[in-house]
């Protein structure tokens, strides 16, 4: 029985793109992925704190979305990062197909390692900002 080939630059790209929600644990792994199960969990609990607790600062109710957000990057980072070989021997054993990475996998990992750095500044400048003025720059 051969397994679908999973394409190490698209699940790239799914980590970057949507990695707070998990959809690129689900393509490698399906819905038994406990991971991607708790990646697509943080979006309603997140919502249900802000709407809770809505005389809170949003962004540290919603934090847990947030670092979901920022680990789909790094995640994208590893994945994209892995040598061919190495990824084909975890993912695709039964495909019968190697994979290729190309230039818009160099492309992705770019993108994703200048959004997720600005990201964590971002989010960093902000958290201080609130936690140390109250939100007196913004």
């Amino acid at each position: 029985m051969t397994i679908q080939h999973k394409n190490k630059t698209f699940t790239t790209f799914l980590a970057a793109v949507f990695g707070g929600i998990g959809i690129h644990r689900f393509y490698m792994a399906g819905r038994k992925d406990l991971i991607g199960w708790l990646h697509l969990a943080t979006l309603p609990v997140s919502a249900l704190l802000i709407w809770t607790f809505s005389n809170s600062q949003p962004l540290f109710m919603g934090m847990l979305f947030a670092l979901s957000i920022l680990c789909g990057f790094l995640e994208a980072l590893v994945i994209g990062l892995t040598p061919d070989e190495k990824w084909d021997a975890a993912r695709n054993q039964g495909s019968g197909k190697k994979s290729e990475s190309h230039w818009v996998l160099a492309l992705i990992l770019v993108l994703t390692l200048g959004v997720g750095a600005m990201s964590v500044i971002a989010l960093m400048a902000r958290s201080f900002d609130l936690l140390f003025t109250g939100g007196a720059y913004g």
